[in-house]
């Protein structure tokens, strides 16, 4: 019978956590790169066959309309502004990076979880604070905020899992009281 909380299960179900994480950190910084592209594709998608979907939510359809152009216009008239979101892929990618130390040694590196946890919850204010200066409809915020919040749950369940395995290991590392004599 197998120990579903020794030290080895632990470190398992954090990995098994982290490799989700992670991946999708990478996946939302690889997107980044190719905006102007996906946007075109987006618009397009909406006034074809996900017609529907734009029916259905008409002021998404407008949004991602609006979006596309002004990034069209940006790409053609100042390129380098654009400039700013390669940056931005590239932190997603950097941060993804820093989870490695995690993977190799979860309880001396669980203070990458926790930055990341912080990162998270500033999703929040960041989003409606800047969202209204930059004239970013309030639906829209929610599904910034929602990245931090989906975010922060997986990375919640790695620091619960990573201080199991620390008391594990901590007890498993513990020499045996000796009765006194």
């Amino acid at each position: 019978m197998s120990d579903t909380n020794g030290p080895r299960a632990l470190l398992k179900r954090i990995r098994i956590w982290l490799a989700l994480f992670v991946v999708c950190l990478v996946l939302s910084g690889l997107t980044a790169f190719p905006l102007v592209t996906e946007l075109r594709l987006l618009d397009s998608a909406l006034t074809s066959w996900a017609a529907p979907v734009a029916d259905a939510l008409p002021g998404l359809a407008e949004w991602i309309h609006r979006v596309r152009g002004g990034l069209e216009d940006a790409d053609r008239d100042a390129p380098y502004l654009l400039y700013g979101n390669d940056w931005l892929a590239f932190a997603h990618l950097v941060i993804a990076v820093a989870f490695y130390g995690v993977w190799r040694d979860p309880v001396r590196n669980v203070w990458v979880v926790e930055f990341g946890m912080i990162a998270c919850v500033g999703i929040i204010p960041l989003a409606l604070i800047c969202g209204p200066i930059r004239d970013i409809p309030f639906w829209w915020s929610v599904v910034d905020m929602s990245f931090g919040v989906f975010g922060i749950l997986p990375l919640l369940l790695v620091r619960r899992l990573i201080k199991r395995l620390e008391a594990a290991t901590t007890a498993a590392a513990a020499p045996e009281a000796v009765p006194a004599a």
